[in-house]
């Protein structure tokens, strides 16, 4: 499908916040004239269509044409869709087609079909956007008709609400769902005479059911619905997607469900196989199945609400209430399923899987997690014919993970199997262990989940072979770029003729491959997206959001690029505002300079351009203490931009595989930019993976917040690479800092102040920091190469590090001689503990006469730590070979239970295939 346009649709942008994420309609205007179109930016008034295409399905609506235009800032045609489509109204094909030059209304229900006649094929280009205004609005693809959706992973069909469409606020039931109603069996279809069983949810005469398991209701491919699910009666709803009788010839492949009232899926009876499922934030059961439902399933990815909103079960499972037993029999089989929950408690609890009323199951691959506050993660109904499934096959689950921290993986009656003991003893290949899972939630590379994996294809030919536990992993994430959440299925932004998004101003490119190249410039006071095949300028100061008010939201695609040209080109996320900012291993988001993107990465040198600097509203103990507001001015930034408050867990988005190369400026003597500057950040951010390479201040500095960090690589920095100070109290793990190899500027792995004119200020810093590597260099100027530093009144938890360097390097452990800083070394508020030092120059440890003698202290004093006289003894290379004692961290809600000392080891390289200069 040629896009020839993309448009602005600004007046969206505030809903996207509430939906938590920004996106794309792509709209193909077909034949339409574009020669005199050009973006709505407020200087000009859209039209609707004067003369619409009355041969076209449904009825042109003025009204709604009109609404959606301005909101798009495009002449854009909707068409009303209701009644039942017949075969007298198909093509001579038996179709009949919603193309993606319009949008589709859906009003009350609409029927492809009549039952099991007057059938007719339901087409949906790709990138057509189909919505409903109310839960009466809703589809059903009746028995005989058929619905071939086939979208692309660019350009996927949505099916929404009117609210997501014109940029109000969305939630789950503002419209009705999509029912698919087919000819195989269900056990509730009579013995004795033909079967029409009456669906959930829609009106009368919307029925399901026969004896046919091969039956093609058509195909679900690239589908988003979102907002869906309405309560007709109770316990009468509609799902999100309904498959009533569904049978096996039916393909669905690359579907998701988001943020429907009811159930994401349910499957009543039928055989329908699925692949490649994405259930978020559904606020009934993600999946439910009932009345011999038999059909297969993998690469199943559930995850309820971030925000802990309403949630049930990741599966609820039955086979008949009023007859266990019946048959046939519901017993899916599933392979390569995540579930994770969330703290909702409310008349229904986030749990994991029930399986109940009689139904069998066959699980390979599944992992549950959650949080604390979830409820149980495994249920068999303790019921005569369930019980008898888990004993005699008819329930089976291998290679699975249970790994949810609520202290309740398995619940059941006394007297009922002891469903742990099944889990673990009776079942193969099953382990009750921390998942380890990204915030995408993808295993991290060291993740139990990527070993001890079942081939499922051996078992049935439709499975794939997988050598992991769970949906996705960060190598192969095929939510990206379709769903919702991930890159896609979004209503937002959208394209300009120039290809640059709205707010953003196209220039000549940059690079020689001639990628079309967009500047932004000024503050952005609304959502914008920044999308990927573009490479993006910054000029000047670019501010996301102002102070606590005219909050946007930036998002950056995956694999984007974004440069500055000089040290006044950087980027300040504002207090209240937030960046999200997610790439992958294969396509991490890049930082950099123009000398980089125009010449390559050996053209890339320190201090090229300016930095990200990230501000929010955690404390810091520069914050006035007579309760009037703080406003801290952040180093290396214009006036006014400014960080602190009392919100420890506030959230400026997320930064996951970004790499920030070649910045850092002095803008006055000690007055710098950092590679990242988080100024009082709280704990709701999220930062994993991520580089900085080649900075010409620090790497990364702290002022104050509470920001955790995992998967942090910092290479070939001028100053110190981490440094923090004024009440950091956040936590760290898997951390590597290389100074240059070829021995030019550096200064200390780690630099940590509390407060230089009142060391005993309050908060105090004190992160907790494990498994970090610093390997110095030779370096000796104005600064030396050094280790770590704590200085200031500063405290640190600090384990599982190797220091090491060679014999040129200065010294690689000292604390400053001052009384607070000396005192935290003997009442607990710096320990540091299971780490191996292993500089070669014989200044492992500096103290000055009179203070406690570190080499004592760290060698006697601490636990489990070693001394050794090379690097050879505890590197090779990055990677860890010494065989210290890791810190036990069993129970920790951050921490992960690393079975190595230091920040990586040859057999799990989370750093492989998305940083630079380790070669």
């Amino acid at each position: 499908m040629e896009l020839k346009n993309l448009f602005k649709a600004s007046a969206i942008a505030a809903a996207l916040v509430l939906a938590g994420c920004g996106g794309d309609i792509n709209i193909s205007e077909g034949d339409i004239d574009n020669s005199t179109t050009t973006n709505n930016n407020g200087s000009e008034t859209p039209t609707t269509p004067t003369t619409p295409d009355d041969t076209s399905p449904g009825e042109a609506s003025t009204f709604l044409s009109g609404e959606v235009s301005t909101a798009l800032g495009q002449t854009v045609e909707v068409r009303t869709l209701s009644g039942r489509l017949t075969a007298d109204s198909a093509d001579a094909s038996g179709n009949i087609t919603l193309t993606n030059d319009k949008v589709w209304a859906i009003e009350g229900a609409l029927f492809v079909g009549n039952d099991n006649a007057d059938s007719v094929n339901l087409v949906i280009e790709p990138g057509t956007i189909v919505f409903g205004r109310s839960g009466d609005d809703y589809v059903v693809v009746s028995r005989g008709s058929s619905i071939e959706a086939e979208g692309t992973a660019t350009d996927p069909i949505i099916m929404t609400s009117y609210a997501d469409l014109v940029g109000d606020e969305v939630g789950a039931g503002q419209w009705g769902g999509l029912v698919i109603l087919g000819n195989a069996s269900s056990n509730k279809c009579p013995i004795d005479s033909d079967c029409a069983l009456q669906i959930e949810g829609a009106e009368e005469g919307a029925v399901f059911g026969g004896t046919d398991d091969e039956d093609s209701s058509g195909s679900l491919k690239y589908v988003v619905v979102k907002y869906a699910g309405f309560e007709i009666a109770p316990d009468n709803e509609l799902n999100g997607i309904t498959f009533g009788g569904v049978g096996s010839g039916t393909e669905v492949d690359y579907v998701q469900v988001h943020s429907n009232a009811d159930d994401g899926v349910e499957f009543f009876g039928g055989t329908v196989n699925v692949k490649h499922l994405v259930l978020t934030s559904n606020q009934d059961d993600s999946v439910d199945w009932d009345n011999g439902y038999r059909g297969k399933m993998q690469y199943v990815y559930i995850e309820q609400d971030k925000a802990s909103g309403d949630a049930n079960r990741g599966i609820e499972a039955d086979n008949d209430g009023s007859t266990p037993d019946i048959e046939p029999q519901s017993n899916p089989m599933i392979a390569n399923m995540t579930i994770i929950g969330n703290n909702f408690d409310g008349e229904d609890d986030s749990e994991g899987v029930y399986l109940r009323e009689g139904t069998g199951a066959q699980i390979y691959n599944m992992v549950i997690a959650g949080p604390a506050g979830m409820g149980e993660c495994l249920e068999v109904e303790n019921i005569t014919e369930s019980q008898a499934n888990l004993t005699d096959g008819t329930i089976t689950i291998s290679n699975s993970v249970m790994g949810c921290t609520n202290d309740e993986n398995f619940k059941n009656d006394d007297g009922a199997v002891d469903l742990e003991d099944w889990f673990l003893n009776t079942q193969t290949g099953n382990r009750v262990v921390a998942p380890m899972l990204n915030a995408d939630g993808t295993p991290q590379a060291e993740s139990p989940l990527l070993t001890g994996a079942a081939d499922a294809s051996a078992v049935d030919g439709f499975f794939d072979a997988t050598d992991f536990i769970g949906a996705v992993t960060s190598s192969d994430d095929w939510r990206q770029g379709w769903a919702f959440g991930y890159g896609g299925g979004e209503v937002a932004v959208v394209t300009s003729q120039s290809g640059c998004p709205a707010n953003t101003t196209a220039i000549s490119s940059v690079d020689s491959a001639s990628t079309t190249t967009c500047q932004i410039s000024g503050r952005i006071t609304s959502d914008l997206r920044l999308t990927q095949g573009n490479i993006y300028a910054l000029s000047g100061a670019v501010f996301v959001g102002g102070d606590n008010t005219d909050s946007a939201a930036l998002t950056i695609d995956a694999g984007v690029t974004v440069y500055g040209a000089s040290g006044n080109d950087y980027l300040v996320v504002s207090r209240g505002s937030s960046i999200s900012a997610v790439g992958t291993a294969s396509d991490p988001i890049t930082f950099t300079s123009v000398q980089h993107v125009q010449s390559g990465i050996e053209a890339g040198t320190a201090g090229q351009w300016g930095g990200l600097v990230l501000l929010g509203n955690a404390p810091s103990n520069k914050c006035p203490t007579d309760g009037s507001a703080c406003a801290l001015q952040v180093e290396g930034v214009q006036e006014g931009a400014v960080f602190g408050g009392t919100d420890t867990t506030d959230n400026s988005g997320t930064l996951n595989y970004v790499r920030v190369m070649h910045g850092g400026f002095e803008i006055a003597p000690d007055n710098e930019l950092n590679g990242i500057t988080f100024g009082g950040v709280g704990s709701g951010t999220t930062v994993d993976y991520v580089q900085v390479h080649k900075n010409a201040d620090d790497g990364v500095e702290f002022f104050g917040g509470n920001v955790d960090v995992k998967h942090l690589v910092l290479t070939d920095i001028q100053d110190d690479s981490i440094d923090w100070d004024n009440g950091f109290q956040g936590r760290m793990q898997y951390v590597l800092a290389r100074q240059a190899q070829d021995n030019s500027d550096a200064n200390r792995g780690i630099e940590a102040d509390n407060d230089g004119s009142n060391p005993a200020a309050e908060p105090q810093s004190n992160p907790s920091i494990a498994n970090v590597t610093i390997i110095g260099n030779t370096f000796d100027g104005e600064d030396d190469s050094e280790g770590v530093y704590l200085r200031e009144g500063t405290g640190a938890q600090l384990a599982n590090f190797i220091v090491t360097g060679p014999a040129g390097m200065g010294e690689c452990f000292e604390i400053e001689g001052t009384a607070e800083s000396q005192a935290n070394l003997s009442d607990g508020t710096t320990t540091f503990t299971n780490s191996v030092f292993a500089c070669e120059n014989g200044e492992n440890f500096k103290n000055a006469d009179g203070d406690v003698d570190l080499e004592n202290w760290f060698t006697t004093v601490q636990a489990d730590n070693a001394v050794e006289a090379t690097q050879a003894a505890a590197l090779t290379g990055i990677y860890s070979n010494t065989v210290g004692t890791p810190k036990d961290f069993s129970g920790d809600t951050f921490f992960e239970n690393a079975d190595f000392i230091g920040a990586v080891k040859a057999d799990a390289d989370w750093t492989a295939g998305w940083t630079v200069g380790l070669e």
